[in-house]
């Protein structure tokens, strides 16, 4: 299972505290993707519930809401959007699959756990010696870890993901948290999706169109 993930996301950081219980259900690994989501939106002409007001609003009620149900800490970082570039490439340094898992968990709970975001350097230098990761920021300053993070996101929009959190498996995206029932019912085999249908809703004409 690939979770794509963007520190930027509330949605994000919740589906990435339930998705190794998810994963474990099915005898499943996770693999986190760092992507960035600013430039899924740019890709796909759109705008981030944050940059639309009534949306923003409810995105926030609705994540306070699904962090309640699952006893989870969610405090808002100091302003959102924020620029995540930072903790994305230091996520995508080379180190241990435990280690990164404990990275990940550390920047999502800097960011939406009532820490001191992920925007400044030192901070997330700290929160990377902390898990075992020395000197991060300088090195993911590097050409070639910049250019990991573009390859990501690149290869995520070319597959077909608009939107963070996505989880990919078996050829198939899910997206958002939400979807975890639907993730959990395919690894069941008690999903199946007749491809005749799914070309017929691809396939329907547009009668209207916007302005």
């Amino acid at each position: 299972m690939r979770f794509l993930l963007d520190y930027i996301s509330p949605y994000a950081y919740i589906a990435w505290t339930q998705v190794h219980a998810l994963a474990e259900r099915h005898s499943r690994t996770v693999e986190p993707v760092p992507v960035l989501f600013a430039a899924m939106l740019n890709a796909n002409d759109t705008r981030g519930p944050a940059e639309i007001p009534a949306k923003r609003l409810y995105t926030f009620k609705d994540v306070l809401r699904t962090a309640a149900h699952l006893d989870l800490p969610l405090t808002p970082p100091a302003a959102h959007p924020f620029n995540p570039l930072l903790a994305l490439r230091v996520t995508a340094l080379p180190m241990p699959e435990p280690t990164r898992k404990a990275l990940i968990d550390r920047l999502f709970k800097a960011t939406w756990g009532g820490g001191s975001g992920v925007t400044d350097r030192d901070v997330v230098d700290r929160i990377a010696a902390e898990v075992g990761v020395s000197d991060a920021a300088e090195r993911a300053s590097s050409p070639s870890i910049k250019q990991q993070i573009r390859d990501n996101t690149s290869r995520a929009i070319a597959e077909g993901v608009f939107g963070v959190p996505t989880v990919q498996v078996d050829g198939e995206l899910f997206w958002g948290y939400d979807s975890f029932c639907n993730i959990d019912r395919f690894l069941s085999g008690a999903t199946h999706i007749d491809p005749d249908v799914v070309s017929r809703w691809i396939d329907l004409p547009a009668a209207a169109r916007r302005r």
